[in-house]
Formats: C-alpha cells, structure tokens, sequence
C-alpha cells in the first residue's frame, strides 16, 4: 500500500491507496472507497461477482475476521454479515439483498481470494 499526499479544497489529505484485480482501493478521511474503471478489458470475473444479487465476496484477498450469519438466518439489505481484514484495515461486507443464508463459505481465520464467495442469500420471496 503507498502512501499520498493530495489537498483537497486547500488542505492536505492523506491517501493510502493499492490496485488490486483492476480496481484502485483507496483510504481517506476514514472511509475506504473503491474505484473500478470501466473498460472493456476489464476483468469481469470479480466486478460480477460483486454485482450479484445475494452473493458476498471478496472485493480483495485478506483474512475473515468474523461472519455474523449462517445457513437458514434471515438477513436485510445492508445488514453485515461478514468483517474480514485486507491490506491492515478491517472492512465490513453486507448484505446486498433481502432474504436467507443459503451458504456461508468461510468461518473466523480463514483466507480469502479475491472475487471468492463468502455468503449466498436468496431472495425472499415477496
């Protein structure tokens, strides 16, 4: 991860930043953000595998700090269901849709690529 310097409206902003997969991970003013070029040479395996609906992955290889559901748990939009640690940050991944755990792929310890499945959801029925 490298380290910069930027001023912003005047004043000078810290940046960490790394690309990972084609996608420039940045942290500033204690938020992490993402930036993901669209290209048609982009890699579309991990920008799909964001994307989908009821699918949590991996948007970076790290280690799974806790996972807060498991098969059969009811989870809403924007609900966290896993916490995993990449590039010396702890990031919180949630839900993407409403519905049931049909598969939760790793437990706490385990490593993760990028773009692996972590939690399926299903989409409740409506």
């Amino acid at each position: 991860m490298k380290t910069y310097w930027l001023e912003i409206d005047g004043r000078p902003v810290k940046v960490l930043a790394e690309k990972l997969a084609g996608k420039l991970w940045y942290h500033m003013d204690g938020e992490t953000r993402v930036y993901e070029p669209e290209s048609k040479y982009a890699s579309g395996k991990s920008s799909r595998a964001s994307a989908t609906p009821g699918v949590i992955a991996a948007p970076m290889p790290g280690k799974i700090i806790k996972v807060f559901c498991e098969q059969g748990d009811f989870v809403k939009v924007g609900q966290v269901v896993v916490t995993m640690e990449a590039m010396k940050m702890e990031y919180s991944l949630e839900s993407n849709i409403e519905g049931v755990v049909t598969a939760a792929n790793f437990k706490s310890g385990d490593q993760v690529a990028v773009g692996q499945e972590i939690v399926k959801v299903e989409a409740a029925d409506g």
